[in-house]
């Protein structure tokens, strides 16, 4: 049992000590936490597997110094967020991200999405258009390029094998959460380029991966991905997804990412009917935000400010 009195792993502070909000806001029939800083537009931060929304702790400083209201949550099953027993699938984890823009009271939100984040940044932007003012995705094709990869590029399919590995049953959430999460820890050192997170940053991973059930949440959505490729839902989702992204689309990648392959990635923009600039970081793996913060914050701050992105 978690001890009530005993410090949250995920209502923490960030790395200067600088103090975020964090609080529980309700959507889509389910409860999210966020961690917020700032004041202006909003822009909302969408972590990946296997992390939460620390994950963007160098950016929400970096966003609210350039007037943004940046929040980062935590999506469904994981830190501070709901343990849903279903609703696992893209489709009904984007309405989670809409419904989390509605209940904080704005009328849209530059989304920021980084690996399973991104995916669902794609798919909010195509479904629910009027309320994405602008998309950022970072290690992540478009859905419909991730499924082509997935079924087609055998190097990408080798890439991904720790998602197959989750097809399994139990065994993969006994695995995150064996020595205290010791795979978390390996996984994003592996997954990283020369200048992977600090192991104070990596062990903060490994604590919100063994709460209670998260492990098993966290695998859920790769568990759909897989599944659904040749049933009728998934046939379903991928046919909504040709429907293109019409807001400025800013695409990040590192260069030795071994999870994504730039291959795999590269070539999103032909589902984008808007402004499109692809950025590819040299010498950054799978978390550019987290390996090089600074080029990264700089990045994407620029081209939010910038008033007509180059397509």
């Amino acid at each position: 049992m978690t001890d009530p009195a005993a410090p949250s792993p995920v209502r923490i502070d960030l790395p200067d000590g600088t103090r975020v909000t964090h609080r529980d806001v309700a959507a889509n029939g389910a409860r999210f936490h966020i961690a917020e800083l700032g004041d202006g537009p909003l822009v909302l931060l969408l972590h990946g597997f296997p992390q939460f929304w620390w994950t963007w702790r160098h950016q929400l400083t970096a966003l609210a110094d350039a007037g943004y209201r940046a929040v980062a949550m935590d999506l469904r099953g994981v830190g501070g967020s709901d343990r849903t027993p279903r609703g696992y699938d893209p489709a009904n984890l984007a309405l989670d991200v809409t419904g989390v823009i509605r209940s904080l009271g704005e009328p849209d939100a530059a989304l920021v999405g980084h690996d399973l984040g991104g995916y669902l940044a794609w798919t909010a932007a195509a479904m629910r258009p009027k309320l994405v003012r602008r998309l950022a995705v970072v290690s992540m094709p478009h859905p419909r390029r991730w499924r082509a990869a997935m079924l087609r590029d055998a190097r990408q399919t080798a890439a991904n094998s720790y998602i197959w590995g989750f097809q399994r049953p139990w065994l993969p959430e006994r695995q995150l959460t064996a020595d205290g999460g010791a795979l978390v820890g390996r996984l994003i050192r592996e997954w990283s380029g020369p200048r992977p997170p600090e192991d104070t940053d990596v062990e903060a991973y490994q604590r919100a991966m063994c709460i209670p059930s998260t492990a098993h949440c966290s695998i859920e959505p790769y568990r759909w991905l897989v599944r659904s490729l040749a049933r009728p839902d998934g046939v379903q989702f991928y046919r909504r997804m040709k429907r293109p992204v019409r807001v400025p689309t800013l695409h990040l990648h590192g260069s030795l990412d071994p999870v994504t392959r730039t291959r795999s990635a590269a070539g999103s923009g032909e589902y984008v009917e808007a402004p499109y600039r692809w950025r590819l970081f040299d010498g950054l793996g799978h978390f550019p935000h987290e390996e090089d913060p600074a080029a990264f914050s700089a990045e994407l701050v620029n081209w939010l400010k910038d008033p007509e992105p180059d397509r």
